[in-house]
């Protein structure tokens, strides 16, 4: 059996005993965590609220000038559905405040690149730190297994925190926990998942820019990370030639992000670093 079809209940009780864990492990009871309106954040927080009660995680939402009203949307109705505290504060004036200080450095050459996307997840970090460190609050980060693999994240940005609480499932995976989270009753907004996924880092952006669909991308990744194939059988078993060569190189030029990573909670056998020292033990 594939780990993509590991079930969403026995991810879900694995998360929300090994932040219980941590934490416990850590002397700490509280939690923050950006909340962008995205599935991701919206499934780190239901979990973190209900390992930690909801009393003790809070959540930040940080606009920029790309963010959409309905991501904005989302994340309020996500943390109103489960019951957690929120500020909004928007980092529009503080990106433009960076971006007109530090002209020096871009040489007279505005165009757009990641240099304007992670100033702004590098903003974001900045502000969860200013309220971890003064609330005495541990972080969440919100990334996935799919991103992580692929080095879609921005060092000292959105790859910060104290705990990585879906870093060891892939995106598939955390839209069937999200399912499971609703199972009752209406947790993370319906909008939330099934919108496209995307950072909101410049207009109209989505995912499927630097990455292919999660459905094709999912599969082979887990077929390379987890279940013990090499590129040559994934080829053989009849998945494009192409799409896995453009895997391996994205997961090796995003290999050195690893290396930086915060501590993960392990769900898999095959955690992206698999050593005792970085991965928090899966709860017997």
């Amino acid at each position: 059996m594939s780990y993509l079809d590991k079930s969403a209940e026995e991810i879900h009780d694995t998360i929300v005993a090994s932040i219980r864990s941590f934490f416990r492990a850590a002397g700490a009871k509280k939690a923050v965590l950006g909340l962008s309106g995205g599935v991701d954040s919206a499934v780190v927080a239901a979990l973190a609220a209900e390992a930690l009660g909801s009393e003790n995680v809070h959540g930040i939402l940080m606009p920029s000038p790309y963010s959409t009203l309905h991501s904005i949307s989302d994340a309020i109705d996500l943390a109103n559905n489960i019951d957690i505290r929120y500020d909004v504060i928007p980092i529009e004036k503080i990106y433009f405040r960076f971006m007109r200080d530090i002209t020096p450095i871009f040489g007279g050459n505005f165009s757009w690149n990641t240099t304007q996307e992670n100033l702004q997840a590098r903003i974001r970090g900045t502000i969860l730190m200013a309220y971890s460190n003064r609330n005495s609050a541990l972080l969440l980060n919100t990334s996935n297994k799919s991103e992580l693999s692929c080095g879609y994240g921005t060092l000292y940005g959105d790859l910060a925190g104290a705990l990585m609480v879906i870093a060891d499932i892939y995106k598939l995976q955390v839209y069937a926990l999200a399912g499971y989270l609703n199972r009752e009753k209406e947790m993370v907004p319906q909008n939330t998942i099934t919108k496209a996924p995307s950072a909101e880092l410049r207009d109209g952006q989505k995912d499927t820019d630097s990455l292919p669909e999660y459905a094709v991308l999912d599969p082979v990744l887990c077929a390379l990370n987890d279940d013990g194939y090499s590129p040559e059988q994934v080829i053989a078993s009849g998945v494009d030639s192409a799409l896995v060569e453009r895997v391996l190189g994205l997961k090796k030029a995003a290999a050195f992000k690893a290396f930086q990573m915060p501590c993960i909670v392990k769900v898999s056998d095959h955690p992206l670093l698999d050593a005792t020292k970085w991965v928090v033990p899966r709860p017997e």
